[in-house]
Formats: C-alpha cells, sequence, structure tokens
C-alpha cells in the first residue's frame, strides 16, 4: 500500500511516500524567510506548499489515484489524546481558521484533505501537536486565569522515545525518559511510562529560545514592549514565533548559516548560540530534577542535533546526568507512515475528532 507523509514546518515542507512501511522516496523543500514574508497569512501558503507535493507526485511517476493513504502532521487542533485522527469538517474548520493557534503544521491536514478528496479518500492525521498528557500540577503557571499547555513535537518525541525502547527491549510504557526536540522550535518534554506529563509549549513563549522563536522573555519587558506603541498585537505574535530568537540577533534561522559566521570568527553569532544551548540545557536540568534519579536516558532529537556547534556543549553540560542518546533529524515522516499502515491494516482504531 502506498503511503503519502506530509510535514508542513515552519522552515520547510517534508514530504514522503512509503510501500507500506519501505520509504520509496522523500524530499525536503526548505523555505527561506523572504519567500514567507511574501503571506500575510498561514493559509495563504497552502497553494505554494501543495503545489510542491503535487510536483513531488509527477517528478516521481506517483498517479495520485494509486496512493492509499493521505495523512498529514497534526496542527493546532483543540486538545485531544495521542492517536490517529479522520480530518472532518470540524477539523478542517479549526486548522483554516486558526481557533487554537496558528502554526506550519495547521496545513498538513489541509493539505491531505484536499489531495485525498481530489481521488476520493479519507486523509488523516496523528499525534498532534496538541497532545495533553500534562499532569494537573505542571498546568499550573503561576497566575490564576493562566494555564501552562502542551504545544510540542508530539509526534517525533514519542516515536524517537518508543525507537529508544524497543532497542532496550522495553515497552515504551515502561521507561523514564527526557526527550529533546531541537528545531525551528524546541520542545522538552518528560516521558513518564508512555505519558508526557510535562512539557513546555514550544510555540507561544515558554522554554528556550529556538532558531525563530523567543521562548520564556522578562514578562515585564514584555508588558512595557506591549504598551510602547512600537508594535501592534499582530507584530508582537511574530516576534514571538517567527521573528524572535536566533533571527531576532543575527536575521536569520538557518542555524547552518550561523556555523559558517562562527567559522568566520563571528563573536556575537558564538555567543548568541551558547545562549541557546545553555537555555536548552536548563529545561533538561529543570526536568531531570523532578525524575528523583529514576531515568532510562535522555534522547536528544530534530534538525540541530546535526549541528555540532548545538550538539557538542549541549552533550558536555549533559555528560553527568546519565545515558544521553542522539537520533538526529526527525522521525515524523515515518512516525506518520506508521499510524497509517497500523490504520489501514486493523492493528489500531481511529480516533474520533
Amino acid at each position: 500500500m502506498l503511503i503519502l507523509t506530509i510535514n508542513p514546518g515552519s522552515t520547510s515542507t517534508k514530504i514522503a511516500l512509503f510501500n507500506d512501511l519501505d520509504l520509496v522516496v522523500n524530499d525536503t523543500v526548505r523555505h527561506s524567510q523572504k519567500i514567507l514574508q511574501k503571506f500575510e497569512e498561514l493559509i495563504d501558503q497552502l497553494g505554494m506548499r501543495k503545489k510542491l507535493i503535487v510536483k513531488f507526485l509527477k517528478k516521481n511517476k506517483i498517479k495520485m489515484e494509486d496512493i492509499e493513504g493521505f495523512i498529514g502532521r497534526g496542527g493546532l487542533v483543540k486538545p485531544v489524546t495521542s492517536g490517529i485522527y479522520k480530518v472532518n469538517e470540524e477539523m478542517l474548520e479549526d486548522l483554516r481558521s486558526n481557533k487554537y493557534g496558528e502554526h506550519a503544521s495547521n496545513l498538513g491536514g489541509i493539505i491531505a484533505y484536499e489531495l485525498a478528496k481530489s481521488v476520493g479518500k479519507d486523509a488523516y492525521i496523528a499525534d498532534p501537536v496538541v497532545v495533553d498528557e500534562m499532569s494537573s500540577v505542571a498546568k499550573i503557571s503561576g497566575l490564576n486565569g493562566i494555564s501552562r499547555r502542551p504545544l510540542w513535537h508530539a509526534l517525533n518525541q514519542k516515536a524517537v522515545a518508543r525507537k529508544y525502547a524497543e532497542k532496550v527491549g522495553l515497552r515504551y510504557e515502561d521507561v523514564n525518559l527526557i526527550v529533546a526536540h531541537l528545531g525551528g522550535g524546541i520542545s522538552v518534554g518528560i516521558h513518564k511510562r508512555g505519558r508526557v506529563t510535562d512539557v513546555n509549549n514550544a510555540l507561544d513563549g515558554d522554554g528556550p529560545f529556538s532558531p525563530e522563536r523567543t521562548g520564556s522573555l522578562p514578562i515585564g519587558s514584555v508588558i512595557d514592549l506591549a504598551f510602547s506603541g512600537q508594535y501592534s498585537k499582530e507584530q508582537l505574535a511574530k516576534l514571538n514565533h517567527g521573528f524572535g530568537g536566533v533571527s531576532s540577533y543575527l536575521d536569520t534561522n538557518d542555524v547552518k548559516k550561523v556555523s559558517e559566521m562562527i567559522n568566520n570568527d563571528d563573536v556575537f553569532a558564538q555567543r548568541v548560540i551558547k545562549a541557546m544551548v545553555y537555555q536548552i540545557a536548563k529545561e533538561i536540568g529543570s526536568l531531570y530534577a523532578i525524575t528523583r534519579g529514576n531515568l532510562n536516558a535522555i534522547i536528544i532529537t530534530g534538525g540541530l542535533a546535526y549541528n555540532q556547534d548545538v550538539l557538542q556543549p549541549l552533550l558536555e553540560y549533559l555528560d553527568h546526568l546519565g545515558q544521553v542518546i542522539v537520533y538526529p533529524g526527525e522521525d515524523e515522516l515515518e512516525a506518520l507512515a506508521y499510524n497509517m499502515y497500523r490504520l489501514l491494516n486493523d492493528e489500531i482504531k481511529l480516533s474520533e475528532y
């Protein structure tokens, strides 16, 4: 069975075609800030990203009607449990309107739906970024009326956690892990016997800063900025996620380019990357404190795990905390295919949105 997997990220569109669970062909299209700045709203990117996928299929001589499963990365929908969901009208409306927040992953379900519909088939998402398994204590923020909520790389974190468990001959439900996904956004979660009981909101200003997101900020200064008259609410939101983090300091969200700057003796670029790594280590350390030493491993994953200017100093911070496993890159396309394959073979039940 041919399975098409679609993963729109904040700076890329990743596509892969699987025959059952065997990868047939894949591609990653990078989107520069200059290209993304041309689109006023996220939904305006739909046509551009959809054309890339159609072009990908034509290039590889794949007919749409021969595809059995269409599945996209889950976006900001209402809080759900871990699982696979059919894209229905309610979900489409939530994704198109950004009712629960705006992120490029919102386009995953929409693109999968439009492509599947063109050949009379259904589309699906799995383990969206809003999977909520947080403990009630972890949700208390410090200000009554505002709760912490998880927005994280659930699909990849769950995939690498299961990969580790399988490697050591255990079930995912029997291990305790800290998993740090390092990409355009950064999420760090604690996995306690199959449930992620605490994780930072990797989109809306929580945790370490990333290539394009601010992470946590001094709230007093944010209040001053918000009432300075310099920015609208929409402009501040874009500074928070899109043009914050490394991008706000170095005018690029491409860490490869930052490494080139460092190699050319750019002291400030080196300091910014050191600060990002420092904050990632602090986030991991804060979760380590609540494990009480009952931890199988720390897992580092995501695209930034390939970058030695990020990975090596991070490992130096963590080497005294126990076993550290590195799974560079993202297993999200493979994880999507795995969920789709299991559904097509009646190995798992479909969850209802």
